[in-house]
């Protein structure tokens, strides 16, 4: 009886073992929801002052609100290797290999000295599941805007996207992918450039796996904030109206437009834009993933009528 003993014994600190390993590199929701309470992607200023119009049946008078502005964690971008190995461990299952979309990974020499690596990568933008934890959060700070996100809805998947995501058509020939310095992130002037927007697919060449990732989800970043584009995806984008100011299109190395919270293969309590300062860790198994978080401005409704808004600054 002690030898099957031993092996039960045996399988079960295995199992505890490998899920030990599988949670220490796997990025989970509980993760990702904590990791909105942070002040400096949040950025939250009173930045002017809005005036409506407030009737009863008997006079009318003009009311004001607060202006604010701030960031809002509006969806997790994926930058992963293998074909339906999202990070995000919760949301795998939504974008796993089919007939178009199989495999994934690098393609090299193994030659050291050559600077020709050839890298693919998978994208998903899917909704922040943090918007409960985020409002809460916010709200400590004042009035707080909504952002375009819903939990858990894939605005972009790219195991769906085929033509676009893995033969880059037709953004191949744009103008943006064949003219040397445009659509660029970072710059050729300053020795930091890592990489181009266009073509929006999960090709390119580098010789870091970080960057390279990066790289590939601001392009899908790109895409969905932007509308009738020629993907598959659903635009991250919600209309203007009275006293509410959403956010437009990402633009690379602009910081008005979105920034990026790394969250993993490190957790990051900071935003910023790409190209970013710092050690870079790299992901063993090529899986990147960040919070892209977007500048949206509103005041609280204090009458039946938005009669304008005042900046202060």
């Amino acid at each position: 009886m002690r030898r099957p003993l031993r092996h039960r014994l045996r399988r079960k600190a295995a199992i505890i073992l490998l899920c030990h390993a599988l949670s220490s590199w796997a990025l989970t929701t509980a993760d990702i929801v904590s990791s909105t309470v942070s002040p400096d992607c949040l950025e939250y200023r009173v930045v002017g002052i809005c005036y409506w119009l407030f009737c009863t049946p008997y006079s009318c008078s003009v009311e004001t609100s607060i202006k604010v502005s701030h960031y809002v964690p509006d969806a997790v971008v994926s930058s992963y290797s293998d074909t339906g190995e999202n990070p995000w461990a919760e949301v795998a299952a939504m974008s796993p290999p089919n007939e178009t979309a199989q495999a994934g990974g690098d393609g090299t020499t193994n030659e050291s000295h050559e600077n020709n690596l050839a890298k693919f990568k998978n994208a998903d933008v899917i909704g922040h599941p943090g918007g409960y934890i985020f409002s809460q959060f916010a709200g400590q700070w004042g009035y707080s805007c909504k952002g375009a996100g819903t939990a858990f809805m894939p605005y972009l998947l790219s195991t769906l996207d085929t033509l676009a995501w893995r033969y880059n058509l037709p953004e191949a020939f744009y103008p943006e992918a064949l003219i040397p310095g445009r659509r660029e992130i970072g710059a050729r002037s300053t020795l930091n450039l890592w990489g181009n927007v266009y073509p929006r697919g999960g090709f390119l060449h580098h010789v870091d796996d970080h960057k390279a990732g990066a790289v590939v989800a601001q392009r899908a970043g790109d895409i969905v904030t932007r509308r009738g584009q020629v993907h598959v995806y659903q635009p991250l984008l919600v209309r203007q109206s009275a006293g509410y100011w959403p956010a437009g299109a990402l633009v690379e190395s602009d910081a008005a437009t979105g920034k990026w919270q790394e969250l993993t293969p490190t957790l990051s309590r900071s935003c910023a834009v790409f190209p970013n300062s710092g050690n870079h860790a790299q992901a063993t198994q090529g899986d990147y993933a960040w919070a892209l978080w977007r500048p949206y401005q509103c005041c609280e409704r204090q009458g039946q009528v938005f009669l304008g808004s005042i900046d202060v600054q």
